[in-house]
């Protein structure tokens, strides 16, 4: 099949979150079973350009229609980490994407509008006809909507789209101005409910809600978040057009990349290790007792790894580390967060256990840091209030650190209870840690209990818990199956 990924990030070039990881590993999959595979972004002044080989103009002189006028642009190509990458560089007084940063702006939605409307009028006029265009969230919500009300009348009518949303939280909410603008116009038709009109905000259009209405398949990152977005507030609104369109929307697992994620050829680690020689696991531990000042003794070590922000479950987060320093474990966190009010809390807290043995905060990220984390530890605590899919838990499994998590969304999809006797839904994995379910200290305390009372009671079973997990298979292999199956069918059925 013919691919064309549509989106705001991919990493190593453009990443700010887990989208670009995805469509990183999504694209990279896809390509190594003989698809062709491309992927188009906008030409931020701040990618690592240092990640790009062999940049060069694809094609110079591209116009895109924009109000009455147009936008000239000039369309580039590189390989990134073998990759096949365009990006799109408008010309105009509106500067969209030379502003030293990806997100953050008064016109996001014009920006990201913009750039939807300029990858299909490149794909038009270089003849590119994939079978599949594949969007990224609210960013790329208005291209299936062009494509179908404008595009497939010049010549684009056998292109099928898939729209995959990685976070329903931000959904491109904007007035009027966007239809006429993308040349759309027509606002009493794009703004009736039953298509763009958004349902808590008269007078305004929902990006994200028109991605899912015109897509011939959309689907989230896990299939219990699929579920809750219907059913739940964590739809943020989208519920009742995802039960009408519930026929094309469903939810694919992400998958974890096992190359870059692997504790026998990571070259981050001072120890490699694997699944049926653990030692250089323990001396990992060892290791990073010493980087962070942690007294060497025979307690576990308890980890948190990520962003500190409200979804992620602040209030656990903390209290998870004070229940570990009170019931003989030691505690590891490494993150920030993009609120002040919270990274300030954080510091405080670094500040007043700073001579505590049995504890370390390192405020900010590390790439090498995290890994030693993920490698020395011996449990990872998740305990999100929502989680559309995650990808701390997976990598804890990969590195044989038992995760803890809050049955939600992609983590009850990936985690389950050592304590149930009931074999996993996965048959790719079976029980690998500890889940909780309500968001409060008890909930959370019930794992952590059952997690500590295992390593201090019985080493040997704990041991072959976190081999349960190693054992576990949350490659991109079956997520890539089910991505192409989607593909498939959208391509042979009207959707």
């Amino acid at each position: 099949m013919y691919i064309i990924m549509v989106a705001s990030e991919c990493a190593p070039v453009a990443k700010v979150g887990g989208l670009a990881d995805v469509v990183h590993s999504l694209s990279g999959e896809l390509d190594q079973r003989g698809h062709t595979v491309e992927i188009i972004l906008p030409k931020y002044d701040c990618m690592r350009y240092d990640h790009i080989y062999d940049l060069q103009i694809a094609y110079r002189d591209l116009w895109v229609p924009w109000y009455g006028g147009a936008i000239h642009c000039t369309v580039w190509f590189g390989f990134s980490d073998g990759r096949r990458c365009f990006f799109i560089e408008p010309h105009s007084q509106d500067n969209y994407f030379n502003r030293n940063d990806f997100y953050g702006f008064h016109d996001e939605v014009m920006r990201f509008a913009f750039f939807s409307k300029a990858a299909l009028e490149f794909m038009l006029k270089t003849n590119k006809r994939p079978d599949i265009i594949h969007a990224h969230d609210w960013q790329t919500g208005l291209l299936p909507v062009l494509l179908y009300e404008l595009y497939q009348y010049h010549g684009m009518q056998q292109q099928r789209v898939c729209y995959t949303i990685h976070n329903f939280k931000h959904q491109g909410v904007c007035d009027e101005e966007v239809l006429w603008a993308s040349g759309l116009q027509r606002p009493e038709y794009y703004g009736n409910r039953d298509r763009l009109g958004d349902d808590f905000s008269p007078r305004h259009i929902n990006l994200m809600k028109g991605g899912i209405v015109y897509a011939n398949y959309a689907n989230t990152v896990s299939p219990t978040h699929a579920w809750e977005a219907r059913h739940t507030e964590q739809g943020y609104g989208l519920g009742h057009i995802l039960h009408v369109h519930q026929h094309k929307f469903g939810g694919i697992l992400n998958g974890l990349d096992y190359e870059a994620w692997n504790p026998e050829t990571d070259t981050l680690l001072p120890h490699n290790y694997t699944v049926n020689n653990l030692d250089g696991k323990y001396a990992n531990k060892i290791a990073l007792c010493n980087r962070l000042l942690l007294e060497e003794a025979y307690k576990p070590i308890i980890a948190y790894i990520g962003r500190l922000d409200t979804q992620k479950g602040i209030a656990l987060i903390r209290h998870s580390l004070f229940y570990a320093l009170d019931n003989g474990a030691q505690f590891v966190l490494l993150g920030s967060s993009p609120e002040a009010r919270i990274n300030d809390e954080f510091w405080k807290l670094k500040f007043e256990l700073n001579d505590n043995p049995d504890c370390h905060l390192e405020i900010g990220f590390n790439e090498e840091l995290a890994h030693l984390i993920y490698a020395g530890s011996d449990m990872v605590v998740v305990p999100s209030l929502y989680e559309p899919c995650g990808l701390t838990q997976l990598i804890a499994l990969r590195y044989g650190t038992v995760p803890i998590v809050r049955a939600i969304g992609g983590l009850a999809d990936t985690v389950f209870d050592w304590n149930d006797e009931h074999k996993s839904p996965n048959p790719n994995c079976q029980r690998n840690g500890y889940v909780f379910y309500d968001a409060t200290p008890e909930g959370l305390e019930s794992a952590l209990h059952r997690a500590i009372g295992l390593w201090n009671s019985h080493p040997d079973i704990f041991r072959r818990l976190l081999v349960h997990g190693m054992k576990c298979d949350y490659s991109w292999k079956q997520s890539v199956q089910n991505y192409l199956n989607a593909y498939e069918h959208i391509s042979v059925t009207k959707v």
